[in-house]
């Protein structure tokens, strides 16, 4: 009976909250909240939008920033995927990327920024030597105006998340076969795969590059650290009118929302053409002969570029440690003369509340999350429905819709009933966000379940109920506590649902980070990163902990 209760539950979170926060947004645009005035419909607003210096320049920013970035995700999957499929060093490299998910974005675009930066870690190691700069130069590497660093930052995040779409969907395509006949065919591996099997395998990956594109047109944490400053991408310029004295500003905040969603759209469509004209260049050059029997360098600048995202994430949170326990660090020095834990001290007593929010929120939102997936998998386990596509666009809904497009909307609903910067209310909009991802993360493990433990445990005489609980849950456990640990850190990195839905009362580890991102004391800034590196990390450690200790006397069970 209970299973009946979750799609429709799945259904109301995923879909009701964004369609609610859409109208809530709309209205304000319009000109319609009673609360603050509007009682009439108008334009007004949409014209003071457009009138605000250097608005195109932030639309521009933030189109360029969700075609560019997943022009180079995808592109870096795709040369990856066909050069190395199905190889050890393909093993290898999945099982280096993976564990980079777990790192939120705010963290990572921090760590890249130390990097970077004229006086970051880069510029240490070569200077004075190669560069023969003494001080840091005068460059606009960070927040340059072109937002370079920005979609850096956001594509050395996204390439390893497509990365995994693209794993979970590669069991589905018979690789080594369709391998084996472009080989005896004289195509390259490249080539053959292109041909032959990135139709089918972008096909079940598409969803997710539209919510890359969705993510990298609307982001703000990553923006607000490493994006340009005058005038900052669209997404960045809304979140500082919605929380202007100025109450009149939330109309003009509303508006550019709707024009937010309008760029994340033109953005899709945009990229539905690029996929046009790149199959129209495919089909081309398969018909013309194009073979690439040569490609070896292809196929090593393709491992290249896959492993750089794990470099930088990896060094730039390296970075962090290390100046979170600086001493006096004069460039161009490549170490600190001393180290002191001086930031730590200075951060501990301030980062109690948010740490204690952060965790309560996330585990919270993480547990609802698994257990509303767990009712749907059982209950299409007991009715054999899918759902189909329906079903899996509703799921990658939250991840498409611009956050910024129904979240001022779904505060403003939030607002009038009273539960705004409430607990309750801050862990129902994380969880919007958190049930796709453990979704995603748990269907793949339960649909490859082998049903015929189910049928040994109905011939013994075992209820449904019994087999779930004492059969198929244990034996999934390693699989519903990673689609947990993804959940959780997903709840870790939420930065704009936490600032709009807690209002600012509510603090969290990302929230604070990003404030801090202002002030330059790189000290402070590497124990919050620190920290927002750690809590995920500890989840997956959790993870991979529990099922090894509770299964250490079953071999079988032990992955």
């Amino acid at each position: 009976m209970l299973t009946r209760l979750g799609p429709p539950l799945a259904i109301a979170l995923l879909a009701g909250p964004i369609l609610a926060g859409l109208a809530g947004t709309l209205l304000p645009a319009l000109g319609y909240l009673p609360s603050l005035g509007g009682t009439r419909l108008t334009s007004d607003h949409a014209a003071r939008l457009f009138a605000a210096p250097g608005i195109l320049t932030s639309v521009a920013l933030s189109l360029a920033s969700g075609l560019v970035t997943t022009a180079i995700s995808v592109l870096v999957v795709m040369l990856f995927v066909a050069a190395w499929a199905g190889t050890r060093a393909f093993a290898r490299v999945r099982h280096l990327i993976s564990p980079l998910l777990s790192v939120p974005h705010a963290a990572a675009a921090f760590g890249l920024a130390f990097l970077i930066a004229p006086s970051g870690m880069i510029s240490r190691l070569i200077s004075p030597e190669l560069t023969g700069w003494s001080r840091p130069p005068d460059l606009l590497v960070v927040n340059d105006p072109f937002g370079l660093s920005m979609m850096a930052g956001l594509a050395v995040k996204e390439i390893p998340f497509l990365l995994l779409i693209a794993l979970a969907a590669l069991p589905q395509l018979d690789v080594a076969r369709t391998r084996a006949l472009a080989g005896t065919l004289g195509y390259g591996r490249i080539a053959g795969f292109l041909f032959g099997l990135w139709p089918s395998l972008y096909r079940q990956m598409r969803l997710a590059v539209f919510a890359v594109i969705a993510f990298a047109t609307s982001v703000v944490d990553v923006a607000a650290i490493l994006g340009p400053t005058a005038p900052p991408p669209l997404a960045v310029r809304l979140l500082g009118w919605m929380n202007d004295p100025d109450l009149d500003m939330r109309f003009v905040a509303s508006a550019g929302a709707v024009l937010q969603l309008a760029v994340t759209g033109t953005a899709l469509l945009a990229w539905v053409g690029l996929e046009r004209l790149g199959a129209a260049i495919r089909d081309r050059a398969a018909l013309a002969g194009l073979r690439l029997r040569h490609d070896a360098w292809l196929c090593r600048v393709a491992l290249f570029a896959m492993l750089v995202p794990a470099v930088v994430i990896s060094g730039g949170l390296a970075v962090l440690c290390l100046w979170s326990v600086a001493g006096l660090w004069q460039f161009p020095d490549a170490l600190p003369e001393s180290f002191t834990m001086a930031g730590w001290a200075k951060s501990l007593p301030r980062i109690a509340a948010p740490l204690a929010t952060t965790l309560l929120v996330a585990f919270a939102a993480t547990l609802t999350a698994v257990l509303l997936a767990i009712l749907c998998l059982v209950r299409k386990l007991e009715t054999g429905r899918t759902g189909g596509r329906l079903a899996l666009v509703l799921i990658y809904l939250p991840l498409i819709v611009p956050q910024v497009a129904f979240l001022f909307g779904l505060q403003l609903l939030f607002a009038f009933s009273g539960a705004v910067a409430g607990l309750s209310a801050l862990v129902f909009a994380h969880l919007i966000f958190v049930l796709p991802y453990v979704f995603l993360s748990l269907s793949d493990p339960w649909r490859a379940y082998d049903r015929r433990y189910d049928a040994v445990a109905a011939g013994l005489g075992k209820s449904r109920r019994t087999t779930l609980f004492h059969v198929r849950l244990p034996m999934l456990l390693p699989a519903v506590l990673t689609a947990a640990a993804v959940g959780f850190a997903v709840s870790v990195g939420q930065y704009l649902p936490t600032v709009l839905i807690g209002a600012g009362r509510l603090e969290t580890i990302t929230t604070e980070a990003v404030a801090l991102a202002s002030g330059g004391n790189r000290r402070v800034i590497g124990v919050y990163a620190f920290f927002q590196m750690m809590l995920p990390a500890l989840g997956f450690l959790v993870a991979t902990a529990v099922p090894a200790l509770i299964f250490r006397r079953r071999r079988a069970l032990r992955v």
